[in-house]
């Protein structure tokens, strides 16, 4: 998308914003409509997700199953619906871990500098050589499949992202004259650092959390279609893509297809609102 340039300044950029604001309220809609499915689950969900009919196999689209049913029956509509709360709250709880400990490393490199900053910024470069996907798969042959185990893995592989981004951001509010000022008048650098350099840099952080919360979807749902991920009872939209293999073999895609377009729409929808949300926060920073 280009912006059409005219003598007005700032006119071009305008455009430009109001082209891409369709599809910020649709992305936007879609992560409402996401989360109230995980927070309402499984109240909504038109039967059990986990009943077991033999007798609907592979069944089609009717009027008790609009979405049909997979190989083992089970209403794919109520899975998916369900699945909505296991599916985000795996990367909620790796963009909670990784962004609390990023903020937290970041911060103390940038503020004390010298030997801790050199210890840290290695560490995380050791961490940054290491795939996020691997160092998950390693811990969950250690400590067994479950949702636990993976999120804590990925979450130690995206602290690097989130402390290096803190860090830099710290470095450049440490020059602006406020924090001279607060430290004359004989402000703590916790105390500083938590009440007002924190908040000034929380709209960045948070913007690439919703990123990274795409992301850590994405990893996620790859690891349950390895069967490395949620038990097999626990309906999840990449454990479904994972039993419906057997589906797409048989002529009918539905179980397997349509978490996939869930997946894909839900990290799209979610990286378009964090990107948003960040040149936002970008346009208004002096």
């Amino acid at each position: 998308m280009t912006a059409v340039l005219t003598r007005r300044p700032g006119l071009g950029r305008i455009r430009v914003r109001s082209a891409g604001a369709p599809l910020h309220a649709f992305c936007l809609a879609f992560v409402a409509l996401v989360v109230l499915a995980a927070l309402f689950a499984p109240w909504p969900a038109p039967h059990d997700p986990n009943a077991v009919d033999l007798s609907q196999a592979l069944a089609g689209t009717t009027a008790d199953h609009p979405l049909g049913a997979d190989a083992a029956g089970r209403d794919t509509l109520s899975r998916l619906l369900v699945g909505a709360r296991a599916s985000l709250l795996g990367p909620l709880g790796v963009v909670a871990f990784s962004t609390v400990l990023g903020v937290a490393v970041g911060m103390a490199a940038a503020w004390r500098g010298g030997r801790l900053d050199s210890v840290l910024s290695r560490s995380t470069e050791l961490v940054f050589a290491f795939p996020g996907m691997l160092l998950a798969i390693i811990v969950i042959s250690v400590y067994g499949e479950g949702l636990l185990a993976p999120v804590i893995a990925l979450a130690v592989a995206y602290l690097p992202y989130v402390s290096r981004l803190t860090r830099s951001l710290v470095l450049a509010e440490r020059m602006r004259p406020y924090v001279s000022a607060y430290q004359v008048q004989g402000h703590s650098p916790l105390a500083i650092c938590l009440r007002h350099i924190l908040p000034n840099i929380a709209p960045v952080v948070l913007a690439q959390a919703t990123i990274n919360f795409g992301y850590a979807l994405m990893d996620l749902a790859g690891l349950s279609f390895l069967g490395l991920g949620v038990p097999p009872l626990t309906p999840d939209w990449g454990r479904m893509v994972f039993d419906g293999q057997t589906a797409i073999q048989h002529g009918y895609p539905l179980s397997a297809v349509l978490p996939c377009v869930l997946i894909v729409l839900t990290v799209v929808a979610f990286n378009v609102v964090g990107e948003r949300w960040a040149d936002r926060v970008a346009r208004r920073t002096p």
